[in-house]
Formats: C-alpha cells, sequence, structure tokens
C-alpha cells in the first residue's frame, strides 16, 4: 500500500483567485502610496490626472486636514476610492511628473537633444520644430535660440541654453495640459 500525501486533496481545491490578507493588504498599502503621490502633486499636475469627482473630493479634503491621523485615515479612504480608478492612465501621468522614473529621463532627454539641435543647427533645426510643433512661440524661441548659439561662439555662459531649455520644457508642459 503507498502512502498517500495528506495536502493533496487540499492542493487541488485550492482556488488561485482567493487572495489572502497580506496580499490584500499590500495591494491596500500601494494604492494609498499611489493616492499619497496625488496628494502631493502640484495643483496644475494634478489637473492633468485622470480621475472621479469622488478622488479629487478626497484630495482636496486631504490637502485642507492638519492633524497627522486624520491624514493617514484620508489617505485610507483614498485608498478606498482608488480601487474603482483606472490605475494605468494615473500611473502613467505621475511618471511623467516623477523625476526619477524613466518616463521622466526619456522626456528630459529629449527635450535636451532638441535644444542641442537648436543651438548647434541654427534655423534648419528651429524650422524643424515649429513644423513639429506649429502652436510655440516662434519669436521667443527664435530669441532663445539666437542667445544660447551667441554664448556658445562667445564661450560664455549667461545662462542662455538654461533659458532655452525651460521654454522647452515649459511649452512641453502646456501641450500635455
Amino acid at each position: 500500500m503507498t502512502a498517500k500525501d495528506p495536502w493533496a486533496k487540499h492542493d487541488s481545491e485550492f482556488d488561485d483567485d482567493i487572495k489572502s490578507r497580506t496580499q490584500i493588504k499590500r495591494e491596500m498599502e500601494a494604492l494609498q502610496a499611489i493616492g499619497k503621490q496625488l496628494c502631493e502633486l502640484k495643483k496644475s499636475h494634478l489637473e492633468q490626472v485622470p480621475m472621479s469627482e469622488e478622488l479629487e473630493q478626497g484630495i482636496s479634503t486631504y490637502d485642507r486636514i492638519s492633524s497627522r491621523e486624520a491624514k493617514r485615515r484620508q489617505l485610507q479612504y483614498i485608498g478606498k476610492v482608488m480601487r474603482s480608478e483606472d490605475l494605468n492612465a494615473i500611473q502613467a501621468v505621475l511618471d511623467r511628473f516623477d523625476a526619477s522614473s524613466d518616463i521622466y529621463a526619456k522626456r528630459l532627454h529629449a527635450l535636451e537633444a532638441w535644444r542641442e539641435r537648436l543651438i548647434a543647427e541654427g534655423n534648419s533645426a528651429l524650422t524643424e520644430f515649429v513644423e513639429k510643433h506649429p502652436s510655440v512661440e516662434v519669436q521667443t524661441l527664435r530669441q532663445l535660440v539666437r542667445n544660447a548659439s551667441k554664448d556658445l561662439q562667445q564661450e560664455k555662459n549667461t545662462g542662455a541654453a538654461k533659458k532655452l531649455f525651460k521654454f522647452l520644457k515649459q511649452y512641453e508642459e502646456d501641450i500635455v495640459n
């Protein structure tokens, strides 16, 4: 007679859809962490996040609360509300503004590449940029490029390249809005 595995019956009955309490708690803490990131965003960035009115009210309530314990409870509420939100869309917007995310880094690298092209190539790169982005303030952009090119030729650093980068970054943020 062979010995039967006493757990065999239980293994076959185990349902993979059932979550343990620990798993449920981890998921809720993750939702609360995303909610906290939302609460810490600037208003202009928060407006870009796709969210329900209930979540928006929860975040505005969090901002008005000063008590530490009350903030903790409000974050729990925000986590609960976030169960019904589109987390992928929210996370995509958060990644755009999170300096540690790959999306943010790629966005900055693309802007730096445009800045370098605009300074090095001049009018040809400017024309290409304006064709791709017709709503840009051409006169301002042209002046910033001219000043940055002049700094490069004279081997000075008056901050013109930095101003150009800030302009490009602000323009890109305005487009997303």
